[in-house]
């Protein structure tokens, strides 16, 4: 499994709501579409409302490649690209070991 994890830092809350719907759309069509996503999730940070936070599960490394492929990928893309970013960090991870943490 491999974990993607990660956040953009945006110059205003207001950046953070133009890219709303894409964000949510890309998480949508992911999950719905891509047999390799396990979960995908974007969302702004409780205690900073310019920081929006990126956290992703998938299968495989080939599925995140193919992921990069996709429409709703291309157009988040697009959209990104036009924000005032200030920084940002999205790093992949190897998950080797699985056990709960919290379950109800």
């Amino acid at each position: 499994m491999l974990i993607v994890e990660g956040w953009v830092r945006l110059e205003n809350a207001g950046e953070i709501e133009r890219l709303r719907e894409a964000a949510v759309e890309v998480a949508r069509a992911a999950k719905a579409e891509e047999p390799g996503c396990l979960d995908y999730a974007c969302a702004i940070d409780l205690a900073d409302p310019t920081l929006l936070r990126i956290v992703e599960r998938w299968t495989d490394e080939a599925s995140v490649a193919a992921h990069f492929q996709t429409p709703h990928v291309m157009a988040f893309s697009r959209t990104i690209s036009d924000a005032k970013i200030v920084g940002a960090s999205v790093k992949a991870y190897s998950a080797e070991v699985n056990r709960t943490i919290m379950e109800r």
